[in-house]
C-alpha cells in the first residue's frame, strides 16, 4: 500500500486495474477478429476481381472463335469490314484480360501472386494462347487480302478451332481454381472467426474466475471487515473512559518518579537534536550549573572543551536511535574533569515525539584509580621490553660473530684443504688399474660431497653479499645456492624492485628468518618449488615465502627451537619481535605453507 493511502482507496485502485485489464483484454480479441475479417474481405474482393476477369477471358475466348466462324462465311461486304472491327476489339480485349491474369494489373488493384497451381495453369496454356492469337492474326490477314487462298484459309481456320477447343477447357479450370481458393478462404476465416469466439469465451471465463469472482469475495470481505472494526470501535469507545482514568494514575505515578530521579540520580532528557528537554538537580549539581537555558545544547552544558563538546554530538547523533553504554570524560564549569558512566537511551513518548534519555553515574576516582593503575602498569612494560630488546640484541649479536667466525675457518681452511686432497687423490696412480679407478671415482665423489657439504654450512651463516650489497643481493644469491645445492626450483620474485639498505641488524634478522623458512620447506615439506616475493611501500617491507609442500596445522604446532639445530619458531618469533616486525604463518594440510614477514622501513 502506498504512503497516506487509506484501505478503500487502495481497494478501488486495485479494482479499477483489474477491470481495465479485463476490457483491454476484450477489446484486443475484438480488435484482432475484426483485422482478420476487414483483411479477408479486403483478399475477397482481389478474388472476385480475378474470377470476374477470368469468367470474361472465357466469355471473350467464345466471341472470338464465334466471330472468325461467322467472319468465314461473310467474307464480303460491310457486314465483312464490321465483323473485321470486332474481331480486332475482341481480340485486344482478351489479350489484355490474358495479361492482367497472368502478370497482374496495379491500376486495378490486381496483384501478380497467385497460388503454385495457378501458376502451373498458365504456363501451360501460354503456349495455346500464343498459338489462338497468331492464327486469329493469320486469319484477318488471308481475308483481307486480294486472293483467298482457300487451302491455306482452311488449314488456319482447323489450327484456329483446334487452339479454341483446347483453350476453353483450360481456362475453365482455371475459372474453377480461382473459385476454389475464394472458398478455401472462407473456410479458413469461418475456421479463425471459431478459434477467436472461443479464445474471447476463455477470456470471459478467465476474467471471471481470476477478477470478478476474487473482487466479489474481497468485497465481501471487506464488508465483514468493516463491520467487525465497528464492532471494535464501539468496544473501544467503552473501554476509553477506563483507559483514561488508567492514564491519569499512571501520569501522577510517573511525575513521582521523575521527580525522585531528579533528586537521586544524574539524569536528562534531551532532543535527538542535543537540546536540553529536562535536567535532573543531581546533574545541575555535579556539573556546578545553577540554572541552565531549556534551549541550550546537552554537549554545552556537560563540558567547557570544544574537543568534548563535539564528541558528545557525534555520539548523539551517531546512537540516537540504537542508544549507547560506556565511558565519557566531561568538566564542570571550572574545568575540573569528570568522568561518567554514561547510559543514552531512545524514548518515544505517546505523541509520537522522540526523546533521549541519560542516565550517569560518577566514577571520576574509579577512573582515577585505573588510569594510575595503567600507567605504573605500562611503565612496568616497557621497562621489561627494553631489557628483553637488548639481551635479544646481545644474543643475536653473538649469533652473528660467532658465525662469522666459523664460516670464515670453514672457507680458509677446510675447504682449501679437502680441494687439495681431492687433486692429490686424483692423480694417484696404482698397479691395479681397474680397483684403483673403482676408488678413486669413489673418493672423487666423497670429496664432492665433503666440498658441497662444507659449502652448504659456509652459506647458511653469514654471507659476504649480506654486508656488502644488502639484503637483496644475499636473498638473490641464497635461493640460487639452495636451488643448485638441493635440485628444487627456489625463484626470488622482487615485485617493487626493492633496493634500499636498511639497519644491519634489521637486515640481519630479515635473512634470518627468510633463510630459515626457506630451508624449512626444504627439509620438512616435501616441496618442489619455493617462491620468495618482496614488495615494498614507503613505510612497510614485506618479503613472503611460499611452497608447494604438505603443510601443516599451525594450531598443532608450538614454537620450539629445531631439533636439527636451527633457529625454529621461537627464534623466528624472537628476532622478527626485536626489529619490531610481524611473523604470520599460513599453512593447512596438503595444501603448502606461506609465511609473511612485515618490516617497518
Amino acid at each position: 500500500m502506498a504512503p497516506n493511502q487509506s484501505l478503500d482507496q487502495e481497494t478501488f485502485s486495485r479494482l479499477r486495474r483489474l477491470y481495465l485489464i479485463a476490457l483491454g483484454a476484450i477489446a484486443l480479441t475484438v480488435l484482432i477478429s475484426q483485422a482478420l475479417i476487414q483483411g479477408f474481405l479486403s483478399s475477397q474482393k482481389d478474388d472476385s476481381k480475378l474470377i470476374n476477369i477470368a469468367g470474361r477471358q472465357r466469355m471473350l475466348s467464345q466471341k472470338l472463335g464465334k466471330e472468325i466462324l461467322l467472319l468465314t462465311l461473310e467474307s464480303e461486304g460491310d457486314y465483312a469490314a464490321q465483323l473485321i472491327d470486332s474481331i480486332a476489339m475482341t481480340q485486344q480485349a482478351w489479350k489484355e484480360a490474358h495479361q492482367v491474369l497472368r502478370f497482374g494489373d496495379e491500376s486495378l488493384a490486381i496483384d501478380a501472386e497467385k497460388s503454385a497451381e495457378l501458376e502451373r495453369q498458365f504456363e501451360e496454356i501460354q503456349p495455346v494462347f500464343d498459338q489462338v492469337n497468331a492464327s486469329a492474326d493469320i486469319i484477318k490477314h488471308l481475308l483481307q487480302s486480294d486472293g483467298v487462298d482457300a487451302v491455306g484459309l482452311q488449314e488456319e481456320l482447323k489450327r484456329f478451332q483446334q487452339g479454341i477447343t483446347y483453350f476453353l477447357p483450360q481456362m475453365d479450370a482455371i475459372v474453377n481454381q480461382y473459385d476454389k481458393e475464394a472458398k478455401a478462404k472462407v473456410s479458413q476465416l469461418t475456421r479463425v472467426e471459431v478459434i477467436l469466439t472461443v479464445i474471447t469465451l476463455v477470456i470471459l471465463l478467465c476474467e471471471f474466475l481470476l477478477i470478478f469472482w476474487p473482487s466479489a469475495r474481497a468485497m465481501k470481505a471487506s464488508i465483514r471487515q468493516l463491520i467487525l472494526a465497528e464492532e471494535k470501535a464501539i468496544k473501544m469507545a467503552k473501554d476509553a473512559d477506563e483507559l483514561s482514568q488508567v492514564k491519569e494514575k499512571s501520569v501522577r505515578e510517573l511525575r513521582a518518579l521523575s521527580h525522585a530521579m531528579d533528586q537521586v540520580l544524574l539524569f536528562a532528557r534531551i532532543s535527538p537534536e542535543g537540546y536540553i528537554n529536562h535536567m535532573g538537580d543531581q546533574f545541575r549539581k555535579l556539573l556546578k550549573v545553577p540554572y541552565f537555558n531549556p534551549n541550550a545544547k546537552f554537549s554545552e552544558v556537560i563540558s567547557i572543551h570544544e574537543n568534548e563538546r563535539l564528541s558528545m554530538d557525534r555520539l548523539i547523533s551517531e546512537h540516537q536511535k540504537s542508544g549507547w553504554q560506556g565511558e565519557v570524560k566531561a568538566s564542570d564549569t571550572k574545568g575540573e574533569e569528570i568522568w561518567l558512566d554514561f547510559t543514552l537511551l531512545p524514548f518515544h513518548s505517546g505523541e509520537d515525539k522522540s526523546e533521549l534519555i541519560i542516565v550517569c553515574l560518577d566514577i571520576t576516582k574509579r577512573k582515577e584509580v585505573m588510569l594510575e593503575v595503567e600507567r605504573l602498569t605500562k611503565e612496568s612494560f616497557e621497562e621489561k621490553m627494553l631489557q628483553q630488546k637488548i639481551l635479544s640484541r646481545k644474543i643475536i649479536e653473538n649469533q652473528e660473530n660467532e658465525q662469522n667466525r666459523i664460516a670464515k675457518d670453514i672457507h680458509d681452511g677446510i675447504g682449501q684443504m679437502l680441494t687439495g686432497m681431492k687433486y692429490l687423490l686424483e692423480s694417484v696412480e696404482l698397479e691395479d688399474p681397474v680397483k684403483a679407478g673403482e676408488k678413486l671415482e669413489k673418493l672423487k665423489v666423497q670429496t664432492a660431497n665433503i666440498i658441497k657439504g662444507v659449502r652448504t654450512a659456509t652459506f647458511n651463516l653469514t654471507p659476504p653479499e649480506l654486508s656488502d650489497y644488502g639484503l637483496v643481493p644475499a636473498l638473490t644469491e641464497l635461493t640460487q645456492e639452495l636451488s643448485k645445492l638441493t635440485d628444487k626450483e627456489i625463484v626470488l620474485f622482487n615485485k617493487t624492485d626493492f633496493s634500499q639498505r636498511l639497519d644491519s641488524l634489521v637486515e640481519i634478522n630479515c635473512y634470518r628468518i627468510t633463510q630459515e623458512a626457506i630451508n624449512n620447506a626444504i627439509k620438512y615439506a616435501d616441496s618442489s618449488h619455493i617462491i620468495v616475493t618482496m614488495s615494498h611501500s614507503e613505510s612497510l617491507l614485506s618479503i613472503i615465502v611460499d611452497d608447494n609442500g604438505k603443510g601443516f596445522d599451525p594450531d598443532k604446532v608450538k614454537p620450539k627451537p629445531d631439533k636439527d639445530g636451527g633457529m625454529g619458531l621461537t627464534f623466528m618469533q624472537e628476532r622478527i619481535t626485536y626489529i619490531n616486525g610481524r611473523l604470520f604463518i599460513n599453512s593447512s594440510p596438503n595444501e603448502g605453507t606461506r609465511v609473511t614477514i612485515n618490516v617497518p622501513i
